[in-house]
């Protein structure tokens, strides 16, 4: 039996084609979704938050952001490396990605009660 290997390297997303973020759905079953989002300066538009059915598991893996939650004071400043569980309903937003290198975020979105 042939197995069908897809494979590729989350660092190799070459220069953006728009001014808008990019974003590569590299997994999709049963409900679970696996994005690599490649932000270069971007940010939420005002007055805009996020509002997912779904959880959300979202790690930083370069470049810099922050991401903003609906009745939190402060923006959450992430670094490489730095992670964040988004229960499904929590209001959030970016606040800010780097301007001066691409910020390359892996996101797992799956549904709610799933890591229960």
């Amino acid at each position: 039996m042939k197995r069908a290997i897809r494979s590729g390297n989350l660092f190799d997303h070459g220069e953006p084609a728009s001014s808008d973020e990019r974003v590569d759905a590299l997994v999709e079953r049963g409900g679970v979704t696996v994005e690599r989002i490649v932000s270069t300066g971007q940010a939420s538009p005002p007055g805009f938050w996020y509002d997912s059915p779904r959880a959300e598991w979202v790690v930083l893996l370069s470049g810099a952001a922050a991401l903003e939650f609906e009745g939190e004071p402060r923006p959450h400043p992430m670094k490489p490396g730095d992670h964040v569980l988004i229960e499904a309903h929590c209001r959030h937003r970016v606040a800010w990605t780097s301007e001066t290198e691409p910020s390359v975020w892996l996101a797992v979105y799956y549904p709610d009660g799933a890591a229960d």
